[in-house]
């Protein structure tokens, strides 16, 4: 009973979650976010967060080296697209093997310790190829230029393209800056193949994390973050689970940062410094840790503000208040502006700051509470209608007297 209404709801949300990715220009369009670049960053940052929370959300391993990986899957994406064809598809798969390979060498040498000390080492060996990529191995890396396309590549599987015109990347000839514009409702809503190709992968990650949430290699990660020495104690050897659960990890970062440079061909080391690492966190935690939509929606939260909200600047903010009396239309532009613009990372700090303090499930947690309210509210309402057709019923047969059958044994 309990499998099947499990097995029922995660039908819903997987069926949910399909309909809400694909719908993006429409949801998005409202609120200013519905052009393509922005989508997919949504799209992307998604994929990587959903890795991060299989390591960090069911085992408990915090790690702050992820953008390592995010890297490394740009950096060999790229070259791929570089040597042997602009498809997305050689590159993306290439990414992926190779970013896998990175984080067992990894995982290997940092599973070795537990807690703050596993952070640690994640984020040294961050750091070590972040200054790797943009100052020894600059021959691979193009160092703090970065590395991207040249008319002179030589794409071994690709037929010669126009003279003094750089490939776009595509995907068997869908090229992934191509768009449609639909005029809809006085908004213009831009269908972008990019944003199509990196939600179906989206939406094929995500299902792989729920089917790994509900196996039993997701029940012993669980085990793992619950007590993973007493696990031990048991005589069960918990660390080639953790290790698969952080190659998986690395491997959803290598595919983002794939998906990144079918975006924008471009790769640098920049992508693979510690406030990339900790980005990640911050997605996981606001929108969930352990919980399956959690870091989509912290994802998307984040870059929002990273692209909306910096973008805000005083005159923006004078035009809201222009219709108040002159002198409190400044004080409140006094007041708000420092958190907008340039200084959209303090209202971003304030928001994580009540979610880890009030929500610490984060958004998933406050949203799940609100739909419990609105359950005991209805369920309140009609307990009332529910005595009283009780009472009433009850009046009802009172009143009818003593039934034919009580007549009849009276009579006997």
């Amino acid at each position: 009973m309990l499998r099947t209404l499990r097995t029922n709801n995660d039908r819903t949300l997987m069926i949910l979650f399909t309909i809400i990715v694909l719908a993006g220009p429409l949801i998005l369009a409202p609120v200013g976010a519905g052009y393509p670049d922005l989508m997919q960053r949504f799209v992307i940052y998604g994929i990587f967060a959903i890795g991060f929370n299989i390591l960090f959300g069911l085992t408990g391993y915090l790690s702050f080296g992820h953008a390592a990986f995010l890297g490394v899957g740009s950096y060999s994406a790229l070259w791929m697209m570089k040597l042997l064809s602009i498809n997305i598809l050689p590159a993306i798969i290439f990414s992926v093997v190779v970013s896998g390979l990175f984080a067992l060498l990894i995982g290997f040498i940092s599973l070795r310790r537990s807690g703050i000390y596993f952070s640690i080492l994640t984020l040294a060996f961050a750091q070590m190829s972040y200054n790797l990529a943009y100052s020894v191995l600059t021959p691979i890396t193009n160092g703090e230029t970065g590395l991207q396309l040249d008319l002179d590549d030589p794409r071994i599987l690709d037929g010669a393209t126009e003279a003094g015109r750089l490939a776009s990347p595509s995907l068997f000839g869908l090229e992934m800056g191509d768009t449609a514009v639909v005029p809809f409702l006085g908004m213009e809503l831009q269908f972008n193949v990019g944003f199509y190709i990196s939600a179906l992968i989206l939406i094929g990650m995500f299902y792989l994390s729920l089917r790994i949430f509900r196996s039993p290699f997701g029940m012993i990660l669980r085990a793992v973050k619950s007590n993973q020495t007493r696990l031990n104690y048991t005589g069960f050897n918990s660390r080639p689970y953790t290790l698969t659960a952080f190659v998986i990890s690395g491997m959803y970062a290598g595919l983002a940062g794939a998906l990144l440079v079918c975006m924008d061909p471009l790769a640098g080391a920049e992508r693979m410094q510690w406030t990339a690492s900790g980005e990640v966190v911050l997605m996981t935690i606001m929108g969930g840790a352990g919980t399956l939509i959690g870091p989509v929606l912290g994802a998307g939260i984040i870059k929002y503000f990273e692209n909306i909200f910096s973008r805000i600047n005083e005159s923006v903010v004078q035009g809201w208040f222009s219709a108040l009396p002159e002198g409190l239309a400044d004080f409140l532009v006094a007041v708000v502006s420092p958190f907008l613009g340039s200084g959209w990372h303090i209202s971003l700090g304030l928001i994580f700051m009540l979610v880890v303090i009030f929500l610490p499930g984060g958004l998933v947690e406050g949203a799940t509470r609100i739909l419990n309210l609105f359950k005991r509210l209805s369920q309140a309402r009609k307990a009332p209608a529910d005595r009283a057709d009780t009472d009433s019923t009850d009046e009802k047969r009172s009143s009818e007297g003593p039934s034919s059958s009580s007549v009849n044994t009276r009579e006997s």
